[in-house]
């Protein structure tokens, strides 16, 4: 094989690499104290809804805010705001999954990822429910 046949196989492999990485989501997951150390950076942070605190959506104010409160996974408890609409039984969720940054103090979601109690699964998504943020 000749040197200019290996080189354009390179070439043509990082190419790929660098499209996929653009494409995929960069989001790692990580807990609060981790995502607060690194404000802006993209982070999936895995938790429970904290049905104690307050959950605020006011849709006659503005439709497209909502924040609540969130325990990750080893129990860091941080608040949530959302640029978007509640999703429907949100309160309901087993699990969640928010796709965000540090701002401040609180924790910007993009994107909630919401399991649902077992009662609503139709076995086709594992009950899993995503909401993105309108841009």
């Amino acid at each position: 094989m000749k040197k200019t046949h290996i080189l354009g196989i390179i070439v043509i492999a990082v190419a790929i690499g660098v499209i996929l990485s653009m494409v995929t989501d960069a989001a790692t997951y990580a807990d609060f104290k981790t995502a607060a150390k690194a404000e802006g950076e993209q982070f999936q942070v895995v938790g429970q809804l904290n049905k104690d605190k307050e959950i605020a959506y006011s849709p006659q104010s503005d439709a497209n805010q909502f924040s609540f409160y969130m325990v990750d996974q080893n129990g860091n408890e941080n608040k949530v705001v959302f640029k978007g609409a509640k999703p429907q039984d949100f309160e309901r969720s087993e699990q969640v999954v928010i796709t965000g940054s540090f701002e401040g103090e609180d924790f910007h979601a993009d994107k909630i990822l919401m399991k649902c109690p077992s009662k609503y699964q139709d076995g086709s998504n594992d009950g899993l429910t995503e909401i993105t943020a309108e841009q």
